[in-house]
């Protein structure tokens, strides 16, 4: 009886997974696996303490989302238009949309820069990735759907293989993971902002919170759900750290330079490994890159839709077809097209940048959505008994006061060497 009740609990939860999953390995995506590269090529082991702090705030946060999503059966977008009127969830849509065009650009640019590693041109592998994209999203149900996004989290486990190949300094790694080091140059608080914005995203909130409503969970689930979530969170950033750990034990150990060009960033990156880990690491994380990145410009997109039809009660859902959801389709579809176009006229020495300001962009920005987040999940009129408790609360109100004061620093910074240039 034990073993059948057991059995039982086991199945619901392989049917209830995905959510949260997906959503944190997706923050895992080619601009998130660029500026955790560029953090331990640039600053060795030194941000892997930001991981620790931030696995906690991704999990509380991501939390609230999935049980608004269960509790209330609705939409962030839509949650917010009902609690603040249109003209607010309008600016929430617009605040998460300019950062979802930057984060896509970043996510074609991976599939540029991963594929240059084994000398694909960007003007074919970049078409054929949105192209395929939408061939997926348009022709498949919700189901097949999700165990593709599923087995591309899978994919991410190349990391740690890079990682442990690349023989760290375990005992270093391990000690600036739990001991902070703050450093107060700009160059490091602007790669902490970057690093926190491309784990914690406004898209993230919109995505997981459409991902539960789309696979009908209710708040009887929310067991099942809170697993799913944690262990995606905690998936997430020890994805980062093994990415962070190869690159500071050989990048950043060996005193290489990174290019601005994100398709030699990636193959120097790549050909650091394989004096101490061999042809097979670089091509893992090559791999590991170009499987992120596709991931990516798939949920971001997707997201950008959702949202956007939730939001003024259009139509929207992978289930449907073109037909049936044309607007949902039609935005999806914009966010394929613009972003990968910009990629192939770009100049290549810009795409690293493009790769990390939509991080920036998002860190700065996710002080705004998590506002609305928090006024909402401590509403009792939408989420009954299911509101905050106090630690959430706390939480979240911290990593918001921390990401708002870092952005002061980073715009302010500028302003006082343009007027005090002798600082």
């Amino acid at each position: 009886m034990r073993t059948k009740f057991t059995k039982q609990r086991l199945a619901l939860l392989l049917a209830i997974v995905g959510p949260g999953l997906v959503a944190a390995s997706a923050d895992n995506d080619a601009g998130g696996i660029t500026t955790y590269s560029l953090a331990g090529a640039r600053f060795g082991y030194s941000l892997l303490w930001v991981l620790f702090l931030v696995t906690i705030s991704l999990g509380v946060t991501q939390e609230m989302g999935a049980r608004m999503g269960a509790v209330t059966g609705k939409g962030f977008g839509g949650l917010i238009r009902e609690k603040f009127g249109a003209r607010w969830a309008a600016f929430a849509i617009l605040v998460m949309l300019c950062a979802n065009l930057g984060t896509t650009v970043a996510e074609f640019a991976g599939v540029a820069a991963s594929l240059s590693v084994f000398n694909v041109s960007r003007f074919i592998c970049v078409p054929l990735a949105a192209a395929g994209i939408y061939f997926l999203i348009a022709r498949y149900d919700f189901p097949r759907v999700q165990r593709v996004f599923l087995f591309s989290s899978v994919v991410y486990f190349t990391y740690v293989i890079s990682g442990i190949l690349a023989r760290p300094d375990w005992s270093l790694a391990f000690k600036n993971t739990f001991v902070p080091t703050f450093k107060t140059d700009y160059a490091y608080i602007w790669m902490f902002v970057a690093t926190v914005g491309t784990t914690i995203t406004p898209w993230g909130q919109f995505f997981i919170q459409s991902f539960v409503v789309d696979k009908r969970l209710k708040s009887e689930d929310l067991g099942y759900v809170r697993a799913d979530v944690y262990l995606g969170a905690f998936f997430t950033d020890f994805i980062a750290f093994f990415i962070i750990v190869a690159c500071a034990a050989t990048v950043y150990t060996m005193g290489i330079q990174v290019p601005d060009a994100p398709e030699k960033a990636v193959q120097v990156i790549a050909q650091a490994l394989r004096p101490l880990a061999g042809e097979f690491a670089s091509a893992l994380f090559a791999y590991g890159l170009l499987n992120a990145s596709l991931l990516g410009a798939a949920i971001v997109p997707l997201t950008s839709a959702y949202a956007t039809c939730e939001t003024f009660g259009w139509e929207a859902g992978v289930d449907k077809r073109p037909s049936e959801a044309p607007i949902f389709f039609g935005v999806f579809l914009f966010f394929l097209v613009v972003p990968s176009a910009i990629v192939l006229l770009a100049p290549s020495h810009l795409l690293i940048e493009a790769m990390i300001l939509p991080q920036v962009l998002n860190g700065m920005l996710l002080p705004i959505i998590l506002v609305f987040v928090l006024k909402i999940t401590n509403d009792s009129i939408f989420m009954g008994k299911f509101t905050n408790t106090r630690v959430f609360n706390a939480i979240s109100i911290v990593t918001t006061a921390v990401m708002i004061i870092l952005t002061v620093i980073l715009l302010g910074d500028p302003i006082v060497r343009l007027f005090l240039p002798h600082t």
